[in-house]
């Protein structure tokens, strides 16, 4: 009898974790098996989770510190580095338009009561941050001890950490080869690690989507089932059409073939609801299923994972016009492009902020003078967004780690060719 692959036992997770979530919805919740029932898959949603943050800053510093040295060892660095910033940009841009240009046309929000709302806005406690004040912190949150950055699960600094070892290494040459060597085989070492956590994956991912589904306050759903729609149908259409239509055009890869690779990832980071939790199953997927060069990925992926962020900027663009609606303010076009450069910095800076998703919302507001207090409008639904935006964020890293190695490996044509001009002119 032929083995159920993973693959194929974390879809069937997913379908049952929303099967049982829906059903623990309709029964009481009070009653002893309810609560039971839920206790274990907050439990078991828990430890793997937890799980993967263990391995998950080891991951990050090594996977980039080897990737680091070993593309600056085969003189691809520069073609990388240029290839993944301007993909990062390119897509985060693309689906600020999309998250705008919706809010535009469905106006979300208009005729909703906002006096439904006070309870909750009166005992939100909004911590504002300027925009300055914003820049200070996240430059601040970029150069940290390193040790206290590793012990803090601090992701972008320890990114900016890893970078600096990275061509630090390189640059000392073969006087520091036994530490490359070493850094090298502790990566393998967690890869292994990650392996074993994924044979957890099937019952814990359908664990959280129980949690997920089970605790959603449907009355308040249908209350904003149209701001909901609007969010959720942009993120798909950014994540179904747009990033698998860049990939198909720079690579050739059919959005089918992708999807088969990246959907460990991809039901992942839907359960999770966490990009950075992920990280770890998204470098399994992209090297194992899709082919990226392990150098490649280790530098794009945990990069992408602390300042890519496609579903959230769409979401903070989209949910500032919303806002907007509901106090009953037309943002002018002005005002909208000052909406759309904050939710980008928001987005990327979220990472080294306590507290990212809602302080980087409360800035966006801030910038066009909408009330932050509006903010405790979204908390009660955000998590069920969250799970949407987190999946479009995962596969923006693994779409952009197979658009850059095709763009460095066409980079890398470039030059050797060059090179064969120059030696047949000389």
């Amino acid at each position: 009898m032929k083995k159920i692959s993973l693959n194929s036992q974390i879809l069937i997770g997913l379908l049952a974790g929303i099967f049982f979530g829906l059903g623990f919805a309709i029964l009481d919740k009070e009653s002893a098996t309810s609560q039971i029932g839920l206790y274990i898959a907050e439990l078991l949603g828990m430890l793997f989770v937890d799980l993967l943050k263990m391995v998950m800053i080891p991951l990050v510093f090594t996977s980039i510190v080897v990737g680091v040295a070993n593309l600056r060892t085969h003189q691809q660095m520069h073609h990388v580095w240029r290839a993944t910033l301007g993909f990062f940009i390119l897509t985060t841009t693309m689906s600020i338009i999309l998250g705008l240009t919706a809010a535009n046309l469905f106006h979300p929000g208009k005729g909703l009561q906002l006096p439904m709302f006070q309870d909750a806005m009166q005992s939100f406690q909004a911590k504002q941050m300027s925009l300055p004040e914003f820049f200070i912190q996240f430059l601040h949150s970029l150069f940290l001890n390193p040790v206290a950055a590793l012990a803090q699960s601090n992701v972008l600094a320890v990114v900016i950490f890893a970078l600096l070892m990275g061509i630090a290494l390189v640059i000392g040459g073969e006087r520091y080869h036994n530490i490359h060597l070493i850094l090298q085989e502790l990566l393998e070492l967690i890869l292994m690690l990650v392996g074993w956590i994924m044979r957890l994956a099937p019952i814990c991912i359908m664990a959280l989507l129980i949690k997920l589904v089970a605790t959603q306050d449907v009355f308040l759903l249908m209350t904003l089932i149209k701001f909901i729609s609007l969010v959720v149908g942009t993120i798909l259409l950014h994540g179904l059409v747009v990033l698998p239509l860049i990939l198909y055009l720079v690579t050739g890869m059919t959005p089918i073939k992708f999807w088969r690779g990246a959907r460990e990832a991809l039901i992942t980071a839907f359960a999770t609801s966490s990009s950075a939790a992920t990280l770890p199953i998204t470098l399994r997927c992209v090297e194992q299923n899709l082919y990226v060069k392990r150098d490649i990925a280790g530098f794009v992926i945990p990069l992408g994972a602390t300042v890519n962020m496609d579903g959230t900027a769409l979401y903070e663009a989209a949910a500032a016009l919303f806002i907007a609606n509901l106090v009953g303010v037309d943002l002018n076009l002005m005002q909208q492009m000052i909406v759309f450069l904050t939710a980008m910095l928001a987005a990327m800076g979220a990472p080294g902020i306590p507290s990212a998703g809602m302080v980087t919302m409360i800035m966006v507001l801030q910038s066009v003078g909408l009330p932050v207090e509006a903010i405790a409008i979204l908390l009660p639904i955000d998590r069920l967004l969250d799970a949407f935006r987190t999946s479009v964020n995962v596969e923006g890293d693994m779409v952009g780690s197979l658009v850059v190695q095709n763009w460095a490996k066409s980079g890398q044509q470039g030059i050797n060719d060059n090179q064969i001009e120059k030696k047949i002119v000389i």
